[in-house]
């Protein structure tokens, strides 16, 4: 199930399906259907961010402020039982420790990861038994894959990686990359279809799916397909999960030319991708709950956090709000269109609070000033 990543293929893929995921931002208006080196220079702040908001909901409450700068493509954040947060840098496959008095030190580099356009050292996972077996895991690209590994961490240093699943297709584009562990206790990994939509259809591929392991990289035998890693299929590419307080899965999706997307997710449902893009009225695949057009969005990381989700967007260039309401999601609210450039992954402190991180490091972006950076609110 490997797949040697191949720059000629790549590029026949950026223009087949649309181009990379990472947009640059347009003038958006969100829109909802009807319900159906080494980042050691880091440094901590607690300098304010811009008061102003296109959006009109600039609240004491919603004003971030800078947590830590200096950042290279901040992409997967994960946090040990003491509050201190893991942050890994994409491009440069580092892992920097954040503890709580603010103070910021690379704690490992992981071997074998080859960047790409989006991929590289990308999603971050604390295990939920970690003050026995001291896990932590991370997805990353190789030259021949993407694959998860576990690592432990233990006296301030990250052990070597150990794959524990491997074969996912990698690509230039469209390499998905979030992991987290469920309330079921087991490890959901998100993937993309690397450019070749027919991945995304085919049960056989591991490209396009959202798969569900056990903790040691074992499919579950309560898995739609008992034989099979797969959870859900028919997606182009999903950098975003998270859980509601009911239980409920939510991802955010990239689309290719039309409509970019958040799903709830359920067991052995098949999202439509390439057959459909957004919503469609064909029966066999599920519709998305909400649907933008997609230069107004690039959704990458979701968090859910005291009843709405919060959807980083990339060519947006903003946090948009969404009450849950059961399995239906209210109007999105655009925060700081703008303020602070790309944005990527959002993340619930183990205070309750909220973070999000800036994409403006990697070529896309301005590489100047102090980003990439972490914000903290508390909605």
């Amino acid at each position: 199930m490997r797949l040697i990543l191949v720059m000629a293929v790549a590029l026949a893929a950026v223009n087949a399906c649309g181009g990379s995921d990472d947009r640059v931002a347009s003038d958006p208006t969100p829109s909802v259907p009807s319900a159906a080196g080494p980042a050691t220079s880091g440094s901590q702040s607690t300098a304010g961010a811009p008061t102003s908001s296109s959006s009109g909901d600039q609240t004491p409450d919603l004003q971030p402020q800078v947590v830590v700068e200096g950042l290279e493509v901040p992409w997967g954040i994960a946090f040990l039982p003491d509050g201190s947060a893991l942050i890994a840098e994409r491009d440069n496959a580092t892992i920097q420790l954040l503890d709580p008095d603010g103070q910021i030190k690379q704690v490992g580099s992981v071997a074998g990861v080859v960047p790409t356009s989006e991929g590289g050292l990308l999603g971050l996972a604390v295990s939920p038994t970690y003050t026995q077996d001291h896990l932590v895991y991370a997805y990353l690209t190789t030259a021949d894959d993407n694959r998860v590994v576990a690592m432990t961490y233990e006296s301030g240093k990250l052990s070597a990686a150990a794959p524990i699943f491997t074969g996912i297709p990698a690509g230039e584009i469209h390499d998905g990359g979030r992991i987290a562990f469920g309330p079921d206790g087991m490890l959901y990994v998100t993937t993309g279809e690397t450019g070749d939509g027919t991945l995304a259809q085919d049960p056989s591929s591991l490209g396009g799916k959202i798969l569900r392991l056990e903790p040691d990289g074992s499919v579950p035998t309560d898995n739609p397909d008992p034989s099979s890693p797969v959870w859900t299929l028919g997606h182009r590419n999903v950098q975003g999960i998270t859980w509601d307080d009911a239980g409920r899965l939510w991802s955010t999706e990239f689309g290719a030319d039309q409509w970019d997307e958040v799903n709830l997710i359920e067991p052995g449902n098949n999202y439509g991708w390439p057959a459909v893009e957004g919503r469609s009225d064909q029966s066999q695949f599920t519709n998305p709950i909400v649907e933008w057009p997609t230069d107004e969005a690039s959704p990458s990381g979701v968090a859910y956090l005291d009843g709405s989700l919060y959807v980083a967007a990339l060519a947006g260039e903003r946090l948009y709000r969404i009450r849950v309401n059961g399995r239906t999601l209210g109007e999105p609210q655009a925060l700081y269109e703008g303020d602070y450039g790309r944005l990527r992954t959002v993340v619930v402190t183990p205070d309750g609070t909220l973070w999000f991180t800036t994409s403006n490091r990697d070529g896309r972006g301005d590489p100047a000033g102090t980003d990439d950076r972490i914000f903290e609110i508390r909605p």
